[in-house]
């Protein structure tokens, strides 16, 4: 019986040093040679300051910017720390009136009729609540505006 121990004992010793830390550091090694940009997070810089990462969405209110799906994540939104969905069902009676509130400000600020069919994207957040990555029909409904504020021809937006 100590024999069996003994043996269950390395077994567990081998795979912790295999699965954990060899495994682990051999798949970083590689990332980082072939990936080095995502592998650390795909971070942007500008000039030489870290502003953010492509992964994780901002929030953008000015007239001049792409507004970004909204987030759950923590109290205002966009909080890393704090990722995940607002996990109210589709049927939840909350959800629908902030979906139904969310599309009417977004119709607001973007001068679109009654009759405009909103994307989903635009009124409800990701699963992770920090989902960066909005539509192209939720982009080109915000092309007029960003026009407008940036006084550039809607065209080159569209582009």
């Amino acid at each position: 019986m100590l024999k069996n121990i003994a043996r269950a004992f390395l077994l567990l010793v081998m795979f912790t040093i295999i699965l954990g830390l060899i495994y682990p550091l051999t798949i970083t090694g590689i990332s980082r040679v072939l990936f080095p940009g995502k592998s650390s997070g795909s971070l942007i810089y500008k000039d030489g300051k870290l502003i953010g990462s492509e992964l994780i969405g901002q929030n953008f209110t000015g007239d001049k910017y792409f507004h970004p799906r909204p987030s759950a994540a923590g109290k205002d939104g966009y909080d890393p720390l704090k990722s995940g969905g607002s996990n109210l069902s589709p049927s939840n009676e909350e959800f629908i009136m902030i979906v139904e509130e969310r599309a009417e400000e977004f119709k607001k600020e973007n001068s679109l009729g009654d009759n405009i069919k909103i994307p989903s994207d635009i009124v409800t957040a990701s699963a992770s609540g920090l989902d960066p990555d909005i539509s192209i029909e939720s982009a080109l409904l915000q092309a007029e505006r960003i026009s407008m504020a940036r006084n550039i021809p809607v065209e080159n937006i569209r582009k």
